[in-house]
């Protein structure tokens, strides 16, 4: 299965198209042949090199690539560090790391910063960064078999392909269809925003449970037919998960297929009338749940700002809707007049979106470019119904994010209710095994 046999390193980009960083080395990092370098840096784009500066910005060395090794018990703080990059949450935070720095400078002679660090560090942090480390154990362990094999197979399709698979980009004079996938990234393997998964330092790491969720799944992924798999998960699906070809190209994946997130099966979307009288109910789902004290000990601080998203409701008045339609598509619809769903997934999401003014109509998807154009931010998710009333349209929406693969809240809850690790996976991914890859 695949060509891991033993714990790799894995490279994080930080912060991407920098022109200056600030951060602070603590302990011993080694540059070669420069020595030892620590404690408050800078670093600056100068024509074809980057420029390190100590804390009295004296220069330290000038390259077009510099690589800080950290010694042992060492750890580096980034100033400034975005996160929630153009989601509802975005913000800038100090974050602190382990492992190397590598400092890169891009053709455009911006700096990408990256973290060099072993994979099952890095899962510390990202299961800590993404669910409270207060979580039910067993639901942090499955998460960490989970982003393993996401990491993993990501890493292992970087490697054997520049993809093969269709571009995540249509454009035409009709139509606008644009996916989101991790193979962007072309200098490093993953991101630390939730354009991949959430990956925020030791800082992070505030309970030791997350810490033994990933030592005690060391090594453990899930597969399907003996390939690990490419497990995706969001943090609500809504009540039903969505297929994978929703969200991103158009292929059929047998382990990201819709499911119902509860103990009773619920019916898969195929009209519009269902999809009205789905997403305007409240019905029975794990990942519906209004138990606050379940959800602080699930949810890290930033994601309990966000309320009421198994159900949600968003109203704009036209004018509104038409200016930001125009700030997100760079589109001139002139009035807005309709926006009609064209294609949705078993969910309800919506994959092609059709909006319709008295200037132009075209078609939009996949699901993250609906939610990008229709909000200043993001939607919380694509499944919505729209009621349009004079000079207002209304959203009712379900779920947050795409909803394909594992529903992290409803997976927590599952948890809760006794549910092992194990039999969450299989519940969320239909047909896989749990492997160990080393």
């Amino acid at each position: 299965m695949g060509s891991v046999k033993t714990e790799p390193k894995i490279t994080v980009g930080i912060m991407d198209r920098q022109t200056k960083v600030n951060g602070r080395l603590d302990g011993s990092f080694r540059t070669g042949g420069f020595g030892s370098v620590s404690g408050r840096f800078s670093a600056e784009s100068d024509a074809r090199m980057i420029v390190l500066f100590d804390d009295a910005h004296r220069e330290i060395r000038r390259s077009p690539s510099i690589r800080l090794r950290g010694q042992k018990d060492s750890s580096l703080t980034l100033l400034n560090v975005t996160i929630g990059n153009r989601f509802h949450w975005e913000r800038t935070e100090n974050q602190t790391f382990q492992g190397n720095l590598t400092l890169l400078l891009r053709n455009d002679k911006t700096i990408a910063v990256i973290n060099e660090i072993p994979l099952e560090d890095y899962l510390k942090s990202v299961i800590s960064s993404e669910m409270s480390g207060a979580a039910p154990m067993e639901f942090l362990k499955a998460h960490a078999i989970i982003s393993r094999s996401w990491l993993l197979a990501a890493v292992d399709r970087k490697k054997k392909t520049k993809e093969t698979s269709e571009s995540p980009e249509k454009i035409t004079d009709e139509e606008v269809i644009r996916w989101y996938d991790r193979e962007q990234h072309d200098v490093f393997d993953v991101c630390a925003d939730d354009h991949c998964q959430r990956y925020q330092g030791i800082t992070k790491i505030l309970s030791s449970k997350a810490e033994e969720a990933v030592r005690e799944t060391q090594g453990k992924v899930i597969a399907y037919q003996d390939e690990i798999c490419d497990a995706r998960y969001s943090k609500a699906c809504g009540g039903l998960t969505e297929n994978f070809e929703t969200a991103w190209d158009d292929k059929r994946v047998p382990y990201l297929e819709s499911i119902s997130d509860a103990s009773v099966p619920h019916r898969q979307i195929k009209t519009e009338q269902e999809a009205s009288a789905w997403l305007l109910a409240i019905p029975g789902a794990y990942c519906n749940t209004g138990d606050e004290g379940l959800l602080e000990k699930v949810l890290p601080d930033l994601d309990r700002e966000t309320k009421g998203f198994f159900r949600w409701r968003i109203e704009y008045s036209r004018s509104e809707l038409e200016e930001i339609l125009r700030e997100k598509s760079g589109l001139d619809f002139g009035t807005l007049k309709e926006i009609v769903p064209v294609a949705r997934g078993p969910s309800g999401r919506i994959s092609r979106l059709k909006i319709v003014g008295s200037k132009r109509s075209i078609v939009v998807g996949k699901e993250l470019e609906i939610r990008r154009w229709l909000s200043r931010t993001h939607l919380y998710s694509s499944a919505f119904v729209v009621t349009a009333e004079p000079g207002r349209f209304t959203f009712h929406g379900a779920g947050w994010g795409h909803g394909v693969g594992l529903c992290q809240i409803g997976a927590a809850v599952m948890a809760t209710k006794g549910f092992s690790a194990e039999e969450i996976l299989k519940h969320y991914f239909p047909g896989v095994e749990i492997q160990n890859v080393y």
